[in-house]
């Protein structure tokens, strides 16, 4: 028991000398983002009673994840954040540049077609 509240004791010491710096307050948000992106799926996914992957998915992805690179490259200086904020940012990128690739495709083949394009 006195083993718990020794440690029970140093978090709470660690919690009061608790300072947020520019840095991590950057870390916060692009965690907060982050994180955030799972809350947006879910959403479209009750709203269309099927699994979704919104376009606010890949956003939401990209900018939290170039928030905690920046935070953990000059605030912290930690190369394992900067590897595990690495591959979801360039997968969130690819995916935006998929979609955007598709919706250029989609809107020349509507063009190029008469039919749909109403003339």
């Amino acid at each position: 028991m006195d083993y718990l509240h020794q440690h029970l004791q140093q978090i709470l010491e660690a919690l009061q000398s608790f300072e947020v710096t520019p840095w991590k307050a950057i870390g916060f948000l692009g965690m907060a983002m982050f994180t955030s992106r799972w809350f947006v799926q879910m959403y479209y996914t009750r709203k269309y009673k099927r699994v979704v992957m919104p376009l606010a998915f890949w956003w939401l992805s990209v900018c939290g994840s170039a928030l905690l690179l920046a935070y953990f490259i000059f605030g912290k200086n930690d190369s394992v954040g900067i590897l595990s904020n690495t591959f979801p940012v360039v997968v969130s990128v690819y995916n935006l540049i998929v979609h955007s690739r598709d919706l250029r495709s989609r809107k020349a083949a509507k063009a190029a077609d008469p039919v749909q394009s109403g003339s």
